[in-house]
């Protein structure tokens, strides 16, 4: 007679626990017609688009300031940072405000969107590398390309688009002077 077969099983619960994949949260928003989307880690929160001081021989990206609870918050026009013309204002234009770290510390800056959609749950393995063309945005700028159901949504690298050594190099004088 045959010995019966055993067979090792785990839990159900832990079975299904390990094929759920983590997913991250994105701010997901239009620019240009175009959806892209910030992991939702650095965005502090967002604002209805107003009150903004222009402030003289800054970079063209750089729209002014804006006083956030007491704190001068520099604000930056994702368009024109992406080689795009200036960022036309709506009554559904917003500033995301986002914590950049930068010296160990973290920077507030905000950014000129056409309008904030939806925080999106999407896992690593549905977001695709950056592609090399099809694209008038440096491949640096990006985190890759996430899909969500049948549509794609171009996913920021905010530290590299916000880099704030690149910036201050675009903005000094001689850099100014080269572009003009």
């Amino acid at each position: 007679m045959a010995e019966p077969m055993h067979v090792n099983r785990r839990p159900q619960a832990t079975a299904n626990a390990a094929q759920v994949e983590k997913k991250d949260q994105y701010l997901a928003f239009l620019l240009g017609g175009e959806r892209f989307a910030i992991n939702i880690r650095s965005v502090k929160e967002v604002i209805q688009y107003g009150d903004l001081t222009e402030v003289p021989l800054m970079p063209s990206f750089i729209r002014g300031v804006i006083n956030l609870r007491g704190a001068v918050v520099p604000v930056i026009d994702l368009s024109v940072r992406f080689g795009r013309a200036l960022t036309e204002t709506t009554r559904r234009t917003c500033v995301v405000i986002l914590e950049i770290p930068h010296g160990g510390e973290a920077v507030e800056l905000g950014v000129v969107v056409d309008n904030v959609s939806e925080v999106l749950e999407i896992g690593a393995s549905d977001i695709e590398p950056a592609p090399a063309f099809g694209s008038s945005i440096r491949s640096d700028f990006l985190a890759g390309v996430g899909r969500v159901g049948n549509a794609f949504v171009i996913v920021l690298d905010v530290n590299h688009v916000l880099s704030i050594e690149e910036m201050v190099t675009l903005g000094a004088p001689e850099a100014r002077e080269a572009a003009g």
